[in-house]
């Protein structure tokens, strides 16, 4: 390996982790798994319940695009 090849690794890597951390930062601000509008969540005096339905439905609708994507 030469110079000229471990500069553009470098760039490349640097690249990535630059596309990372903007990515990161924008994740950061949409509302995640477990926090969706229609996620049921109950809290009384001796504890507390959590159902994330709508999480589940988007994970499951997801899921299959992408497992039929890689099955054909």
């Amino acid at each position: 390996m030469n110079l000229m090849d471990l500069g553009r690794m470098l760039i490349s890597l640097g690249a990535v982790m630059v596309l990372v951390g903007a990515g990161m930062m924008v994740i950061g601000k949409i509302p995640g798994p477990g926090k969706l509008p229609g996620d049921i969540f109950i809290r009384g005096e001796h504890g507390s319940f959590y159902f994330p339905i709508v999480t589940c439905l988007i994970l499951s609708v997801v899921l299959s695009i992408i497992l039929n994507l890689f099955h054909r």
